[in-house]
């Protein structure tokens, strides 16, 4: 197997992890050319341990190991980037990322929010929560469809009139809504992104 990639003085090279249905970056690690075939071969990440000078495949004790989406090379091709299916979380401090903790700026105009409500709506799925919204609406199937039509013509009815906060208002709720649809009809996203990319023209 030819490798394509530029490793460090170590034999190493940087990995970065993301969620194929997000885009949230989960982890970085370090894979050596060995840890490299053995995601080619397993289609699971495997990366090499520093610290303990060893392979390791990820999810190999926690079980929460990493299906191989896609891998891709950055343009000075010495860093991969890695597309998996997380199944449970990645961090090992048990969260879905290791990227948590905040040191500069604010996530609130970011991407950021739909990989957590999407969390939030799984978790009202399969744990259903008295009063909460997100449960009446995965409860009443009728409800769910009235206030995405609704929602839709409210975004048309502000766009119509030029009015960018009811514009990102009513975005926001049609996106919510549609959300909900999805998880409540198992409808599988790479499936929304397939047909997504057959639109790029």
């Amino acid at each position: 197997m030819t490798f394509p990639f530029k490793l460090d003085e170590k034999g190493l090279i940087p990995v970065i992890v993301q969620d194929a249905e997000t885009n949230e970056v989960l982890m970085m690690a370090f894979a050596n050319e060995e840890a490299y075939r053995k995601m080619i071969e397993t289609g699971r990440t495997h990366f090499y341990s520093r610290s303990r000078g060893k392979l390791w495949m990820k999810g190999e004790s926690s079980g929460n190991v990493q299906d191989i989406v896609s891998i891709q090379l950055d343009c000075d091709s010495d860093t991969l980037l890695v597309r998996v299916k997380q199944t449970g979380n990645a961090c090992h401090l048990d969260r879905p990322s290791c990227f948590a903790d905040l040191l500069y700026g604010e996530l609130g105009g970011t991407a950021a929010i739909l990989p957590e409500l999407r969390r939030v709506i799984k978790d009202r799925k399969n744990n259903p929560k008295e009063g909460s919204y997100t449960c009446k609406l995965l409860e009443n199937e009728d409800k769910l469809y009235k206030k995405i039509v609704e929602e839709a013509a409210e975004l048309v009815i502000a766009s119509k009139n030029r009015d960018p906060k009811e514009e990102a208002w009513e975005t926001a709720d049609l996106i919510y809504h549609l959300m909900v649809l999805v998880e409540k009809t198992g409808l599988p996203l790479e499936d929304v992104y397939r047909a997504l990319s057959e639109r790029r023209k």
